[in-house]
């Protein structure tokens, strides 16, 4: 699979991840990806044997405040399950057992004409934003930017934006510096886990109205 993955999330957030640092929502989305992609897994691996190195020049209270930093779920399992997807599933497996999920049996609920969503709960009490999006192919999504960090990774099917072509595997890591409008690829509806840190900047009146009720 690693060599159909053709985007990762950035440097910045893969060394937030390794740390322990990055924001609940967005550790779910990497986690995810991480054990579907080698590459990352290799990449935190490394970043995690260098942080251990870092950890023994440090103070013995620095070292005590590290351990103390909380883990969800899907990171406290990115080691133990970082094992690419259940046999017959297409659902990464921290994400699959940290919400007991498989792809038959996600309770979808209509977010519009063609699409659909499930949002997933967080442990922690921090902002942001975690759910699975379901979209129809040949469907257009608003016109957007962002408030803030936003990752998405694509579960099945295939879309693009001005950014490129997103398929299976891949994430798309954004922030506030991004607007687009993604159109779903013909042939399957496309499936992703998105997490956000703050809403989404819709420029039509539509989005915008309907925002309050969507949640994106």
């Amino acid at each position: 699979m690693s060599s159909e993955i053709k985007h990762h999330p950035d440097a910045t957030t893969l060394v937030s991840y390794a740390a322990a640092t990055l924001e609940e929502p967005l550790a779910a989305v990497v986690a995810s990806h991480v054990a579907m992609c080698p590459h990352c897994r290799a990449a935190i691996a490394d970043l995690e044997h260098l942080g251990a190195a870092l950890m023994v020049t440090m103070p013995r209270g620095s070292q005590e405040a590290l351990h103390k930093v909380p883990r969800t779920p899907a990171q406290v399992a990115r080691i133990e399950l970082a094992r690419d997807v259940a046999d017959g599933e297409k659902l990464p497996v921290p994400l699959a057992a940290a919400y007991d999920l498989t792809m038959n049996r996600i309770p979808w609920r209509r977010l519009g004409p063609g699409a659909w969503h499930h949002r997933l709960a967080l442990r922690e009490k921090g902002e942001g934003d975690l759910r699975l999006l379901r979209i129809a192919p040949g469907r257009t999504m608003p016109d957007h930017g962002h408030g803030g960090s936003e990752l998405t990774l694509v579960l099945d099917g295939s879309y693009s934006d001005v950014t490129g072509k997103y398929g299976r595997g891949d994430v798309q890591d954004v922030d506030e510096g991004i607007e687009h409008q993604p159109v779903i690829s013909m042939g399957s509806d496309c499936i992703c886990l998105i997490a956000s840190v703050r809403p989404a900047r819709f420029k039509s009146l539509i989005g915008r109205l309907s925002q309050p009720w969507t949640g994106l």
